[in-house]
């Protein structure tokens, strides 16, 4: 028997969908095949395209070296002055402004944005959650697993809704 510890701790018990989970991953993916070219958002300025698009950013970071890391002095203010609301379980505003390299102004082939992030989404959750535990991050430092997920997580249901699914 775990002690009721290990259920406070443990992903499967949080609020937050959890990008490791293949139910969760599944619920994700559905989510995204609902959307179409002509979904429109229910407040924002993106489109369905630059939506997929801005999501694929967080995974580009994490997966390609396509973004350039930000210095130490901006880095140390993104550890101490953000990284709290990025990671922890409370949804995202509507509108709110962005960093700059998730600023997506050119239209976007929704096809091939959709089939980059649902191949994004797999690979994370094929990598696992150990894989994440202390994982250093683009912005922040070392994230814990739980930190990645609410970071994950909360961004794609965020901008997923925006767009009414």
């Amino acid at each position: 028997m775990q002690s009721p510890l290990y259920h406070i701790l443990n992903l499967e018990n949080t609020l937050m969908k959890n990008v490791f989970n293949q139910n969760d991953v599944k619920e994700f993916i559905g989510r995204i095949n609902t959307l179409t070219p002509a979904t429109q958002a229910k407040w924002g300025k993106m489109s369905v395209g630059q939506m997929l698009a801005h999501l694929c950013v967080s995974y580009e970071m994490m997966y390609e070296n396509k973004h350039p890391k930000p210095n130490a002095a901006l880095k140390l203010f993104l550890k101490l002055l953000v990284k709290k609301s990025v990671v922890n379980e409370v949804p995202y505003k509507h509108s709110l402004r962005t960093a700059p390299a998730f600023v997506i102004t050119e239209q976007k082939d929704f096809e091939n944005e959709k089939k980059r992030l649902i191949a994004y989404i797999n690979k994370t959750l094929d990598l696992g959650e150990k894989h994440f535990d202390n994982k250093e991050s683009h912005s922040f430092g070392a994230l814990t697993k739980t930190e990645w997920n609410n970071m994950l997580s909360k961004h794609l249901d965020h901008h997923l809704s925006q767009f009414g699914v």
